[in-house]
């Protein structure tokens, strides 16, 4: 009879033309193991409907005890696969199957190795526990360096750091990615690499250093076409694309948006798409004429672009106020308890009022002709002037951008394609 392990090993794509005819003889561990092989080609092609299949077939041939890592990690492919399709129901059935192996797990193991902590880990962030997660994602951190298990040390750094971000404590993510960095000049593994970038570029983004944000992103698709690994690619596009919608370069956010859309398949990337979606009606949306992000204290109009109030603070916080009760007039007592808290004193309040209100003016209204002029009966646009005091024109179409951000929900299982498994 043919040897059919060494045939696997010789080329494992022969494994699943033979699950009928030979399943008896062969050795079931070869089988999974070929099958997880073939399906990891798959799923860094993006090819998630074939990586799917073959998990399936890897799953199935796993046996337990002998093969609790190995199911566990086949588990979160499928529940990436299954969160990025949007296919709730499924995520959720392998997430239980996961809980319930590592819950089994400890009457079979002689001691709780670095491995099993970290699978606990990952397992604990599915459910939005992110404390808990950390406690062992950090666990698993020691006892890896105890272990000697440098690539299993590195994936403990990463998820860490993308625990830390889920939970906003973006110096301690920086941090935590920084040592992950030192590792990685000594460990050849790009994709780590490429997941490092990516998620470094994903932090910057949120800090608003956008230059460092697309470097990054850059570097993390060089490190993923060098392992021949394109899931990430429209994630990437994606990031870039809100890089430039942040600062304001709305015609190159789209160019990044659609060029995404048309390098994923849309059946299988659903996530990624609806995402996408999303970003491109809000960018194309024709009918605003002003964008106030307070978060990062920027505003965008159509006419003059973005304006950055990063060190003018009191006068977003006006603009803020009279944009949120547009049409409502706040007179000078209203304006110093709300925006200096204090009570109102025209010695004081008078000549602030009217300095800050017409250093606002100058940032923000633009240049009209004397048709337009007569045509509102105003020379200004935005914020117009009466006899109880100052208000925000309620006939502007205006948005308050990143609040909230786009998104599709909660991500199932808190977890997305380029997230640690």
């Amino acid at each position: 009879m043919t040897n059919i392990s060494e045939e696997l090993r010789s080329d494992p794509s022969l494994a699943f033309l033979k699950l009928d005819k030979d399943v008896a003889p062969l050795d079931r561990f070869e089988l999974s193991k070929a099958n997880y092989l073939l399906a990891k080609i798959h799923y860094d092609k993006g090819d998630l409907g074939k990586a799917e299949t073959y998990f399936l077939r890897a799953l199935r041939f796993a046996e337990g005890p002998r093969d609790i890592f190995a199911k566990l990690k086949i588990l979160g492919f499928l529940i990436r696969i299954f969160s990025e399709k949007l296919e709730y129901e499924k995520a959720q059935e392998y997430i239980a199957l996961a809980e319930q192996i590592v819950e089994d797990s400890v009457t079979y193991l002689g001691s709780l190795n670095a491995e099993y902590f970290y699978n606990l880990a990952v397992i604990k962030n599915y459910s939005g526990g992110f404390e808990e997660a950390k406690e062992n994602f950090l666990m698993a951190y020691k006892k890896s360096k105890e272990e000697n298990e440098p690539e299993l040390l590195a994936k403990c750094l990463l998820a860490l750091s993308t625990n830390y971000y889920n939970r906003k404590s973006f110096t301690e993510s920086l941090e935590t990615l920084d040592q992950l960095k030192e590792l990685l000049t000594i460990l050849n593994k790009s994709y780590l690499n490429g997941a490092m970038n990516f998620q470094y570029a994903k932090i910057y983004l949120e800090l608003d250093r956008f230059e460092e944000a697309m470097a990054y992103f850059t570097k993390a698709n060089y490190y993923l076409q060098d392992k021949k690994c394109w899931n990430l690619f429209g994630y990437i596009q994606l990031g870039k694309g809100q890089v430039f919608k942040r600062k304001g370069e709305y015609d190159k956010a789209l160019m990044f948006f659609k060029f995404a859309q048309e390098a994923v398949d849309k059946n299988l990337f659903k996530r990624l798409n609806s995402l996408l979606e999303q970003e491109i009606q809000d960018v194309n949306d024709s009918s605003i004429d002003f964008y106030l992000d307070r978060s990062n204290r920027k505003v965008h109009e159509r006419t003059l672009g973005t304006i950055d109030f990063k060190h003018r603070f009191v006068l977003l916080e006006i603009l803020y106020l009279l944009a949120k009760n547009s049409g409502t007039y706040f007179d000078k007592d209203k304006l110093a308890k709300s925006i200096w808290k204090d009570e109102y004193n025209p010695l004081i309040h008078d000549k602030l009022i009217y300095t800050s209100v017409s250093r606002l003016r100058k940032l923000i209204e633009p240049k009209i002709d004397s048709m337009d002029k007569e045509r509102r009966g105003s020379k200004r646009k935005y914020i117009i002037r009466g006899k109880d005091g100052y208000t925000f024109n309620p006939e502007v179409k205006i948005r308050f951008h990143m609040e909230p951000k786009v998104t599709v929900g909660q991500t199932i299982g808190n977890v997305e394609l380029g997230s640690p498994v």
